[in-house]
C-alpha cells in the first residue's frame, strides 16, 4: 500500500514536470489525468465516507447540561489565548521573540469565524440531543459567512481539535441493476481538546481525577495486559474480535483515523435539508417514529 502511494505520488510529479516543460498549468494535467470513465455508481463518493444510518447511533452522543456553552466559553478564551501567542511569536519592543510549541502554533490558527462556526454547531448539538449533521449551505446561511470561510473555519477546529467530522453517503433509487450512492453532509461531534486545558484560565480547567481513581484504572489495564499476555494467540484473536459492537466501533475509528483532513468537500447536489437537522419531539421521546423503533 505505501509502495503504490509513493509511486502514485512520483507519477504525479513526474506528470507536473512534464506539463511545465511544455508550457502548461501543472494542475490542468492533474485534473485530466483524473477525469477519465464516468462512476460506475453514478455518482462518486468521498473516500473514507461511512454509510448513512450505519454508525450514528455510536458516534453522537448527547451533551451534558452546560457542556455545550462551557465548551464555548472555552473557545473564546483559547482564542484570545491563540492571538496572544502570535503576539509573543513576532515579539514585542524589547522582547525577543518565542519559539513556539506545535500545538501552541495550531492554536494560533484558531479565528473569530472558527468560534463562531463551532457556535453553531453547539446550538445544534444542544438543540437535536448531539445530532449533529448540518449542510456547508445551512452553516452559511445561520452565520452569514461565505462558503469558502465556512470551509476553512471547519478544517480549522479539526486541526486544533473541537470537532470530529466523518463523511457520509446514503443509498438513492436510480436506472440500472445495483444500488447507487450519493455523498450526503458530514456528521460532528464537539470535543475540549485536553492538551489545550494548560490555556484556559485556571478556574476553567477541568479538575483532575482522585488519585484512587487513577491508580484503579491503572491497575485495571495491567491485569487485562496480563490475562490477554496468558491467552493463546487464537484466543487472544477471537476475545479481541468478539461481539458486533466491538466491530463497529473499530471500523469507525479506522474511518476517523483515515479521514483526510486536507479536504472540505461535501456534496452539493443534495444538500442536507435543514429540515432534518432537528429530531422532532413525539411520544415524549424526543425520538422520531423510526428512530423509536429501531432503539425499541
Amino acid at each position: 500500500m505505501g509502495t503504490l502511494a509513493f509511486g502514485e505520488a512520483l507519477v504525479g510529479a513526474l506528470g507536473g514536470h512534464v506539463a511545465a516543460a511544455r508550457g502548461q498549468n501543472p494542475r490542468d494535467s492533474v485534473r485530466k489525468r483524473r477525469s477519465g470513465a464516468p462512476h460506475p455508481t453514478g455518482a462518486p463518493v468521498l473516500r473514507d465516507s461511512v454509510e448513512e444510518g450505519t454508525f450514528e447511533h455510536l458516534f453522537f452522543a448527547a451533551p451534558a447540561r452546560g457542556e455545550t456553552d462551557r465548551l464555548l466559553r472555552a473557545a473564546r478564551r483559547l482564542l484570545d489565548a491563540g492571538r496572544q501567542l502570535r503576539r509573543e511569536a513576532r515579539g514585542n519592543g524589547g522582547t525577543p521573540p518565542r519559539i513556539l510549541t506545535p500545538v501552541e502554533r495550531t492554536l494560533t490558527t484558531l479565528t473569530a469565524a472558527s468560534v463562531r462556526v463551532l457556535e453553531e454547531i453547539l446550538t445544534l448539538a444542544r438543540l437535536n440531543r448531539g445530532r449533529v449533521f448540518p449542510s456547508y449551505d445551512y452553516l452559511a446561511d445561520a452565520t452569514s459567512l461565505g462558503r469558502a470561510t465556512i470551509a476553512r473555519a471547519l478544517r480549522i477546529l479539526e486541526s486544533v481539535g473541537f470537532l470530529v467530522r466523518q463523511r457520509r453517503f446514503k443509498r438513492v433509487e436510480g436506472d440500472g441493476p445495483g444500488p447507487r450512492y450519493a455523498q450526503t453532509s458530514n456528521v460532528y461531534r464537539a470535543f475540549l481538546p485536553d492538551r489545550l486545558a494548560r490555556y484556559l484560565p485556571r478556574w476553567m480547567r477541568p479538575a483532575p481525577l482522585p488519585d484512587d481513581v487513577v491508580q484503579r484504572e491503572a491497575d485495571r489495564q495491567e491485569e487485562m495486559a496480563i490475562m490477554r499476555a496468558a491467552l493463546a494467540p487464537g484466543e487472544r484473536r477471537k476475545a479481541m474480535e468478539q461481539g458486533a459492537l466491538a466491530k463497529a466501533l473499530a471500523r469507525i475509528e479506522a474511518a476517523l483515523d483515515r479521514q483526510d483532513r486536507g479536504s472540505e468537500r461535501e456534496s452539493q447536489k443534495q444538500p442536507q435539508p435543514l429540515t432534518q437537522s432537528y429530531i422532532k419531539e413525539t411520544n415524549g421521546l424526543g425520538l422520531t417514529g423510526q428512530h423509536a423503533k429501531s432503539l425499541g
